[in-house]
């Protein structure tokens, strides 16, 4: 963001605690009454594992900003991003947001048994784009993808699809519609530096046009390629919130350290 540019709030989390509860007992955790019983939070307390996921997490994000989250594996990341999306309900504390918040990977869930042509539309549609913006959008979708690079893979069924072109796939769908909040968790992991650099150039770009990006990764190149901000989580809790560069050189330290 500009010098003596307006701060307008997009995020906020407030003394933010996710506990996630997994019951178990007698008649098996894949029942219908364990799945009731986890939806209404009731149950035998005695086969009731709480996992406190997040841990008073507190941030302010703005508009235009590109935040990275870094933190080990089972660090809260990926529940931060799902609590920010409204997927999961607090236990304390609150999250506002500012429009709607895209989590990639949901609001673009893709179809195995569909074409990838077919769900460039279904995706589309799914994140509120019209026909016209999808039609309109279609061709770049698919080159910004590059799946088309070693054959007509978008007629196929994305069941013939790697991971990664899956993948490639979602981001580029995501990534063709102008987001308020929009949340990636490790999408820049997949495909070639080629494509990895289309993507970082596309985030910069939804950055200018007043959205902001979370960004969830461990190739700590692209969260400093991309991001101006950086939150490290470890073990649900914020450990450091604050400008790229000091806080990677902080995590870095951490982890040669250990």
């Amino acid at each position: 963001m500009g010098a003596g540019a307006e701060l307008i709030p997009t995020v906020i989390a407030d003394d933010l605690h996710i506990v996630y509860r997994v019951h178990g007992g007698p008649r098996g955790k894949g029942s219908a009454t364990a799945a009731l019983s986890r939806i209404v939070g009731r149950g035998d307390s005695s086969h009731v594992r709480e996992v406190h996921a997040v841990k008073g997490v507190t941030f302010t994000a703005y508009r235009g900003e590109a935040i990275g989250l870094i933190g080990s594996n089972g660090s809260g990341k990926t529940t931060l991003l799902r609590a920010i999306a409204g997927l999961l309900p607090p236990e304390r504390g609150a999250v506002y947001t500012d429009g709607q918040p895209s989590l990639l990977g949901v609001n673009a869930a893709l179809l195995n048994d569909l074409t990838g042509e077919r769900n460039v539309i279904l995706g589309g549609l799914a994140m509120g784009m019209s026909r016209e913006d999808i039609q309109e959008r279609y061709q770049q979708i698919v080159e910004f993808s590059g799946i088309n690079e070693k054959g007509d893979f978008i007629s196929l069924p994305m069941r013939t699809y790697s991971s990664g072109m899956a993948a490639r796939l979602r981001f580029s769908i995501a990534a063709a519609k102008d987001h308020d909040v929009l949340m990636i968790d490790e999408a820049l992991a997949t495909g070639d530096r080629k494509f990895q650099k289309r993507s970082e150039e596309r985030i910069r770009e939804l950055r200018k046009e007043a959205g902001t990006v979370f960004l969830v990764s461990h190739n700590i190149k692209s969260v400093r390629d991309t991001c101006d901000r950086v939150l490290w989580l470890e073990k649900g809790e914020l450990v450091m919130d604050g400008g790229t560069d000091e806080v990677l050189k902080a995590y870095e330290k951490s982890t040669s350290d250990g």
